[in-house]
């Protein structure tokens, strides 16, 4: 073993005893859900920013600033946009009804609205999206054990799910709170140390060898301003980010927490931008640009300032995987044990349901690594199942909710149908700047407002 991978290890147990010491206090599923309520601006900033850089932020933006140059800022900087929609318009409104209703998940939101039958086809859909995106975060971390350790890459993903999963099981939202404001120091500390460094060795004017066809910040081959349509709606109807914003102790806090949060996310696109430019200068011929961040850290800057940067992937990618580990295990407790198989069932069951299901999520999480390709593929999955299923009734629910239970099913089926056909359709491709979830997106809404009216 390296010096790295004991560091490494040596942190995710560190974690796991943060995590286990705020954990044991948790005796109800309250405190598992929704922290009780009680979380301030600083842990809302630090949970919602941590779980939000994670694979698709580091590995997979600066893959893509690898080949796109400028554009790569959309990744992030649509996530951040859409957390200023959350923070703003759509997260004051959901923590109200909230606590006035005593909702804790996402499908309570939408049975209170619709009924069972749209919180349980939700919540599939929502189910087979989010083993999607945990399966990203963990081949992300298993990519960066190999590297720094020498594992294999099935040890990696293991240990990955392993060190997630130990730190949350006990206290949910209670203990990840916590545990991600030290994962969010140590991951901006990482990447803003690294970036300077890449680009010093990378010389001058690295943007002009990563962006060939001259596309600019504005349009680039994979991403780009269009990039705002997929990923600024996930960002404000993610159910792991709306559960958070449950947790805030009033609405000012949550408003400014998020709110932060979405700046940061704005100023941190830029982060990977460099990396990945620098990343083209220096390895021009990868032939995975998924691999540039983890090549530039090992390969193009001083070994303290790579072990800095691989240090804070390995956060950014458990503190997400956290999140969809949670989000997984609260809706299987609340949307489909208590929901459909025992509808009696005390709190102190689904709270134990909520823990088994962490580890649960967790082994189906690290199976997946070995299905998916690449961290990016599984992530688009993800956010399209996820815009695409839950645009119309979330919204619908808030703002025209007499449209009633046939509306919101008929959005989600016309909408989650429109995006599988246009993918099969266009092989993925969409047509020009129109992608195929941003079609499925507005098949939904125009579907939902038309049963609105009619």
């Amino acid at each position: 073993m390296t010096i790295l991978s004991i560091l490494l290890a040596a942190y995710s147990i560190g974690l796991i005893v943060l995590g286990t010491w705020v954990g044991r206090a948790v005796r109800q599923s309250s405190g598992f859900f929704i922290a009780d309520r009680t979380l301030g601006t600083g842990l809302l900033f630090s949970t919602f920013l941590a779980a939000n850089i994670g694979a698709g932020s580091t590995i997979g933006a600066t893959g893509y600033a690898y080949t796109d140059g400028l554009a790569a800022w959309w990744w992030n900087g649509s996530a951040g946009l859409g957390s200023l929609v959350l923070a703003f318009w759509i997260g004051p409104r959901v923590w109200r009804e909230a606590q006035r209703h005593g909702l804790m998940t996402v499908g309570d939101l939408l049975e209170h609205h619709f009924g069972g039958t749209v919180r349980g086809l939700a919540a599939a859909i929502i189910w087979m999206g989010s083993f999607a995106i945990l399966c990203a975060q963990l081949k992300g971390a298993a990519e960066v054990l190999v590297l720094v350790g020498g594992v294999s890459y099935a040890a990696g993903a293991a240990l990955s799910a392993l060190a997630a999963t130990g730190y949350i099981v006990l206290g949910g939202l209670s203990s990840a709170a916590r545990v991600n404001r030290v994962q969010l120091v140590v991951k901006l500390a990482g990447f803003a140390i690294a970036a300077p460094f890449a680009a010093m060795a990378a010389g001058a004017a690295p943007t002009l060898v990563a962006d060939p066809d001259g596309l600019g910040f504005w349009r680039g081959q994979n991403v780009g301003w269009p990039t705002l349509f997929l990923l600024g709606p996930a960002f404000f109807l993610s159910p792991g980010l709306i559960q958070k914003a449950y947790g805030a102790k009033d609405t000012a806090a949550l408003t400014r927490g998020v709110a932060w949060n979405g700046v940061a996310l704005m100023i941190f696109a830029w982060l990977p931008v460099m990396l990945g430019l620098a990343a083209r200068t220096l390895h021009p011929d990868l032939a995975r640009p998924e691999t540039a961040l983890p090549m530039l850290l090992s390969e193009s800057v001083p070994p303290i300032v790579g072990a800095l940067g691989l240090i804070a992937i390995f956060s950014a990618v458990i503190s997400s995987a956290d999140a969809v580990l949670f989000m997984l295990a609260t809706s299987g407790a609340r949307d489909f044990y208590r929901g459909v198989f025992r509808p009696r069932a005390s709190d102190q069951d689904v709270l134990r349901v909520a823990r088994i299901l962490t580890g649960v999520g967790a082994l189906a999480g690290f199976l997946l690594t070995f299905v998916f390709d690449s961290v990016v593929s599984a992530l688009t999955i993800f956010y399209s199942l996820m815009v695409v299923t839950l645009f119309a009734p979330i919204l619908g629910g808030l703002f025209f909710p007499r449209a009633g239970r046939w509306a919101a099913l008929a959005a989600m089926i016309v909408g989650v149908g429109t995006f599988v056909a246009t993918n099969v359709a266009t092989g993925g491709l969409g047509y020009g700047w129109v992608a195929p979830p941003f079609l499925g997106l507005v098949a939904s809404a125009v579907t939902y407002l038309i049963l609105a009216v009619f």
